[in-house]
């Protein structure tokens, strides 16, 4: 069996010389001297058993072997630096860690799909994923602790965007055995003096509610305050009473026994959306995942 004894670089000597015509111009563009350029040529014609290359004090010009000989250098070049080019962008995808800061009511609806997808192409990067306020994952976005983030609208300043992505509308959720659960339609009024349970006031969720019932002239009693959504939902399990939540937010486990329901006019909706630094360029792998989450929030 015939062993071809020979290195890329004898290689693309020869193809420099046979581009260039010249073994100055191809000493140069490889870094070589003259001599080691020659060298790796009369190699290569060794290896391949005929002259390659003939050369004259006034001209440079490839034998009928070599008229042969280069295409097929060229080919195997070229699929060699392919290879090579595309193993790099793949380490460089599969490597490194992303950070996001969500509120949790998104985290749940879209973001384990996404990540199924995102790590089809993308197998080794990690998602480090920060479940936090609206204000909280603007303050990690601000910051830098995360590259971008899924929040409701905060204060937008000069030093973070915001691109609406989703509008998530309120509604009422209860147990299945509540009387309003079997209801054709549900209203605001037949929320009206019922002891309900809500979310702090410091929530943007609450903030968000409380300003579209003003603006309709409807009060509620909110006989049971908690801070997070999840308690929200335990209360309700536990027969304590209905609540008006995002729909999103009643789409996890925690609401899995119990009954969404939207509410008629006026409709009042919170948006999601995504938080980013104008000033910082995500990382390519961060720009595929904002990609995959905003295709999915537009087919909600």
């Amino acid at each position: 069996m015939l062993t071809m004894n020979c290195e890329l670089l004898d290689l693309r000597a020869l193809i420099a010389v046979s581009d260039g015509r010249s073994f100055h111009r191809a000493a140069q563009q490889l870094n070589l001297s003259q001599p080691a350029l020659s060298r790796r040529i009369q190699k290569l014609e060794q290896v391949i058993g005929t002259r390659l290359i003939e050369r004259s004090t006034r001209s440079v010009r490839l034998t009928p072997a070599g008229q042969q000989v280069v295409p097929l250098i060229r080919r195997v070049l070229d699929e060699i630096d392919g290879s090579l080019v595309g193993l790099m962008a793949q380490g460089e995808r599969q490597a490194g860690r992303i950070t996001l800061a969500s509120v949790p009511s998104a985290t749940v609806r879209f973001l384990p799909q996404v990540l199924q997808r995102f790590a089809e192409d993308y197998r080794n990067t990690r998602v480090r994923i920060l479940d936090r306020s609206a204000s909280e994952c603007a303050e990690a976005v601000r910051t830098g602790e995360a590259e971008f983030g899924l929040s409701l609208p905060v204060a937008v300043d000069s030093d973070l965007s915001y691109t609406p992505l989703h509008d998530d509308p309120y509604g009422l959720i209860c147990r299945k055995d509540d009387p309003l659960a079997t209801m054709p339609d549900v209203s605001w009024a037949d929320l009206v003096g019922k002891r309900l349970v809500t979310i702090h006031r410091a929530s943007g969720n609450r903030t968000t509610l409380e300003a579209g019932l003003a603006a309709a002239g409807i009060t509620l009693t909110w006989f049971y305050e908690v801070t997070r959504l999840t308690s929200a939902l335990a209360l309700v399990d536990a027969g304590l009473g209905p609540s008006v939540l995002p729909r999103l937010a009643c789409e996890g486990p925690e609401a899995r026994d119990l009954v969404w329901r939207p509410l008629g006019e006026p409709v009042i909706a919170r948006t999601i959306g995504l938080l980013k630094r104008p000033a910082a360029p995500i990382s390519p792998a961060a720009a595929r995942l904002v990609t995959l989450l905003t295709a999915a929030w537009a087919t909600a």
